[in-house]
């Protein structure tokens, strides 16, 4: 067994976060190369790095849940958090920041700011946590550190501090200056050298950037501040002291550079993570050395080990064969198996302190947002707050005997994955599997495929039409069946009158001198709700009606139950014919946010899809939330669209609202 790390002091907590294409997985892999536990980094276009090693990940290349590699720098233990950049999995990302200490957003150098950076960078600020951006693709062709640079500020605020600056740019880039020691870092030969002399051409830009970076830093500390104003020159070592307090507190975003591919600054980043990040102590906000509490943040199931717990020990020392309660269950778990976790290898650990992630096995009920305590505790971590599901596919198993298959396969995909959602549409007899997008239903649907064996059918989401009775009607329903011996009769007159939308269906009688017995009555309203159900003129159910019994016939002995609820469904097949129907169509309740110079797209697109646009709102500095009633058959591809139409700058949030008369 491997011994823990040793304090929650020597732990830095690190997620990898950015739009998709960044960077972030080769980043990692350059991090892995330099601390020495990987012989040389590999690369997501060849399907060969430690942390995409999912099979659905080789395949498209790129990152789809969030991966865990832990490893030592100088004395220091890393949890790294390697998180998708596409925006269908956003979710694992915020997983993330759920259990991270520190956020290091990569941007690309070329590119600048994505969509997906401003998002995470928003969820990231909600939750306090301290951030710090590395500018990535330093080595590209057009990569420009200060037009980056000015977008971030812009995008971010005053706060955002550089502490590097490149030496030169694109096919130029060898290396970078630190502006905290004036002392300049080459890496000619992939090996840094270090130097206490900048290169003539950036030597005056490096100075003055030094000194606005001391005049912000000696801010944050009274005594420094008061020296500093006395003429006293302050030592790098205080000046990065104060840059961790302001760094710690969320008063500055540092922001460094370098290249994952080339592994240039890489180190520096390293450096500065030990160094200056802060550690799982300073930020917990509760003590650390209560009794043992964990947080499931993510779990993966593995064709090898089974079920992979991911957690985070929040307090106390969770040790091998330590019993925990999951709170969610009231279940006890045995933490038979407690893992460090490098990518898809494990090494097993006898103990793990507060402020550690680790994996863990063999838990028998266990899923992502779980809390595990003490037994007797009752402290639970509220889990993360996932987007609503916007995109949706109805699935089919292709044979009887994978149904069951099917449904165990479903299961266990929403306990690893709480983003995606698998219900059954009673109106329409549909199992719908529903995501972030179309993506994120796709991969699942691989998944079931690869672990389960089940080859799963696909088909459009049928929308639940309804049907009402166009006008007020009366009709005669009889029904007369004889075949030898007892026989079958029941005549009901029934008056049926269309009722506002939602009022349900209701019954009541309104017979007089026993043309139908009481006991019998009832009979003609199950009739009635029974051919409802089973659709109008178009075949689907009719809703919203009013049935009143006001006359009818029976006979002594061959009137029963069955007779008058053949009647009152005849009665209602006759009214159907009579004054025939109308269609409903489920309308939608959507609010759309968006840039603002895209509000007006996003109007004209809502009204292509006969939407009602009841107003617009402001969401926030150069957003707009535009909200509207949309027939929901014209929104099964609106999470497509949107994202085409704004670039992966729009979202939207959709629930039912009414249902009206389709056009």
């Amino acid at each position: 067994m491997t011994n823990p790390a040793a304090d929650a002091s020597l732990i830095r907590n690190v997620a990898l976060v950015g739009h998709q294409g960044n960077g972030k997985t080769q980043l990692a892999e350059a991090m892995l190369f330099r601390s020495g536990v990987i012989n040389r980094p590999g690369r997501v276009e060849n399907a060969n790095t430690v942390l995409c090693n999912q099979p659905e990940e080789r395949e498209r290349n790129q990152s789809l849940t969030v991966a865990l590699a832990s490893f030592t720098w100088n004395g220091y233990h890393i949890n790294l958090l390697d998180t998708p950049g596409y925006a269908d999995f956003i979710s694992d990302a915020l997983a993330a920041l759920q259990v991270a200490d520190l956020v290091v957003f990569v941007v690309d150098g070329v590119a600048g700011l994505q969509v997906n950076d401003e998002l995470l960078w928003a969820a990231a600020a909600e939750r306090g946590l301290p951030r710090l951006i590395f500018i990535n693709k330093m080595d590209k062709e057009h990569a420009s550190f200060d037009t980056v640079l000015a977008d971030i500020r812009d995008h971010f605020g005053a706060g955002v501090e550089p502490v590097e600056l490149p030496v030169g740019e694109a096919g130029g880039f060898s290396g970078v200056a630190d502006l905290l020691t004036e002392h300049v870092f080459l890496y000619e030969t992939g090996t840094a050298v270090e130097s206490e002399e900048v290169p003539a051409d950036l030597a005056d830009r490096e100075h003055a950037e030094h000194e606005h970076l001391v005049e912000d830093v000696v801010e944050l500390e009274d005594d420094l501040l008061t020296r500093y104003l006395d003429g006293e020159t302050i030592a790098p070592a205080e000046l990065e002291h104060a840059l961790h307090t302001g760094f710690s507190t969320g008063s500055l975003w540092p922001v460094l550079c370098g290249s994952a591919t080339e592994s240039i600054a890489v180190d520096r980043l390293l450096e500065f993570i030990v160094h200056v990040a802060p550690s799982p102590a300073e930020l917990a906000s509760t003590p650390l050395d209560g009794e043992p509490l964990a947080y499931v943040f993510k779990t993966q199931t593995d064709e090898y080990v089974g079920q992979l717990a991911l957690l985070k020990v929040l307090s106390g020392t969770v040790r091998t064969d330590d019993t925990l309660v999951n709170q969610r269950t009231g279940a006890k778990e045995r933490m038979h198996n407690l893992l460090r976790v490098f990518g898809s290898k494990t090494t097993p650990i006898d103990a793990a302190v507060a402020g550690d992630i680790i994996g863990a096995i063999k838990l028998s009920d266990v899923a992502t947002g779980d809390t595990l305590a003490a037994v007797g505790s009752s402290v639970i971590i509220t889990p993360v707050e996932y987007p609503q599901p916007v995109f949706g596919l109805a699935v089919v198993a292709q044979s009887t005997s994978d149904e069951d298959k099917l449904a165990t396969a479903l299961s266990e995909l929403v306990r690893d994955d709480p983003s995606l959602r698998v219900t059954r549409d009673e109106e329409t007899h549909q199992r719908l599997l529903q995501g972030n997008g179309d993506v994120h239903v796709q991969v699942a649907l691989a998944k079931v495929k690869r672990r389960y064996g089940v080859t799963v059918g696909t088909e459009p989401v049928r929308v639940a039409y309804r049907e009402a009775l166009v006008a007020p009607v009366e009709t005669e329903g009889r029904h007369k069946k004889q075949s030898g011996g007892h026989g079958q009769f029941g005549v009901a007159v029934v008056r049926f009158e269309p009722l506002p939308r939602d009022s349900g269906f209701e019954f009541a009688d309104e017979t007089k001198g026993g043309v139908i017995p009481k006991s019998l009555v009832p009979a003609v309203g199950k009739g009635i709700a029974e051919s409802m159900v089973r659709g109008g003129k178009n075949g689907f159910p009719l809703v919203d009606l009013r049935a009143t019994v006001v006359d009818g016939k029976h006979h002594s002995v061959d009137s029963d139950e069955h007779s008058f609820k053949m009647a009152g469904a005849l009665a209602l097949r006759e009214a159907i014919e009579k004054v025939g129907t109308t269609v409903l169509e489920p309308v939608m309740h959507v609010e759309v946010t968006v840039p603002s110079s895209l509000q007006g797209d996003v109007l004209a697109d809502l009204g292509r899809r006969r939407g009602q646009i009841e107003g617009t709102e402001v969401a926030g500095e150069g957003s707009a939330t535009v909200v509207a009633v949309v027939p929901h058959s014209d929104m099964l591809d609106y999470a497509v669209a949107l994202r085409s139409m704004t670039h992966g700058r729009g979202r939207f949030t959709m629930r039912f609202h009414a249902y009206q008369v389709k056009n």
